[in-house]
């Protein structure tokens, strides 16, 4: 099911490596002084015919199914902390949460004139319903759980943790939410899931009644930073035949892979559960089963020239940490772009033209 983050195809793989052959420039953004390009090979010629939006195509078939998207606002984020959580670790997280609605934007970022968090969600609020209502703009935590004992194991299968679901509604301060609710399973680095590294970075669904009660939207996103940080933690871990001939992991902007490459895969999926969260509403393909959806569609694509294993034309302060945007607190992140449904194309705050 493309229902969460996948792994880079092999064919894609093959293009990352072979591209990398190629003699690399540095480019630079006329947005700060203080902000570079990291050294990328240039954008493949297979790109060049359209600079403005990488991975547009008029052969995508995105359709809206009739079901509903997350138009209620507030969204109100359940954030299930599952295993244990250094506070290190669940700050940046709640960062980028908090930096989702345009009220929450970086004002350092805002006065530069920068790209925020809550300009990559302008894109997910495109996405409306068949009476017209627009994804929420506006999304806050509202309720936190820490299930640090472990409540269904050390390993959890797509059924268990729905029942970690269960367990928080019932043992924690949480609503069931069925109107403006969401809820985020976010497991520690020593938790593994059923299918994790091998097929899912990450996904999202909604709960069945006969295990927590009610139905109910959710995510789940695991922390790779010791599992398998070369496939879920992509660009800042590279497997190991990717290493050599200049080839070199980004810097993550909060300097924790585990972490950031988390983020990046939450972003993904809230992306997709708020344009479809009973698997009825935005997604290409005509199997429900197996849709492929708007972050699908950007998988791998944080800036103009991304495509075939590059990330695109990303920034670089000058202690080398890698973002394509800002968030509060002054947090900068690297999010993957998501697909557009007016310019049909991925975009995303930090495209060059």
């Amino acid at each position: 099911m493309s229902l969460f983050r996948t792994v880079f195809s092999l064919f894609t793989l093959l293009q990352f490596i072979s591209a990398t052959s190629a003699e690399q420039t540095v480019q630079t953004l006329e947005l700060n002084p203080d902000i570079i390009n990291p050294r990328i090979p240039p954008s493949p010629k297979s790109l060049s015919t359209n600079k403005k939006f990488e991975g547009s195509s008029n052969l995508v078939d995105l359709k809206y199914h009739m079901g509903p998207v997350l138009s209620n606002s507030p969204i109100n984020v359940y954030i299930i902390w599952y295993g244990k959580w250094a506070k290190r670790q669940q700050s940046p997280i709640r960062d980028f949460l908090h930096s989702i609605s345009p009220s929450s934007a970086s004002s350092a970022a805002a006065s530069a004139n920068t790209q925020t968090v809550s300009d990559w969600w302008k894109t997910v609020s495109l996405y409306t319903d068949q009476t017209g209502a627009n994804v929420s703009s506006n999304l806050i935590v509202a309720g936190e759980y820490s299930d640090h004992r472990y409540s269904r194991g050390t390993h959890l299968t797509r059924l268990s943790v729905q029942q970690v679901i269960a367990n928080g509604v019932k043992k924690a301060p949480f609503p069931v939410d069925h109107k403006n609710g969401i809820y985020l399973i976010l497991t520690s680095e020593d938790v593994t899931m059923q299918d994790y590294c091998r097929a899912v970075c990450g996904f999202h669904y909604f709960t069945f009644p006969s295990l927590v009660g009610y139905t109910l939207p959710y995510a789940w996103i695991g922390n790779s930073g010791k599992q398998c940080p070369e496939v879920c933690a992509y660009p800042f871990a590279l497997p190991a035949y990717m290493s050599g001939g200049g080839l070199a992991a980004l810097k993550p902007p909060n300097g924790d892979v585990g972490i950031d490459g988390m983020i990046s895969v939450i972003g993904h999926e809230l992306a997709e559960l708020s344009s479809n969260p009973l698997i009825n509403a935005w997604y290409a393909g005509g199997d429900p089963t197996a849709p492929t959806e708007i972050g699908d569609l950007c998988e791998g694509l944080y800036g103009t020239g991304g495509g075939g294993g590059y990330t695109g034309q990303v920034m670089r302060d000058r202690s080398g940490k890698t973002f394509n945007m800002y968030g509060k607190n002054g947090r900068k992140f690297l999010v993957q772009w998501i697909w557009s449904p007016v310019l049909k194309a991925c975009v995303g705050p930090n495209a060059l033209d």
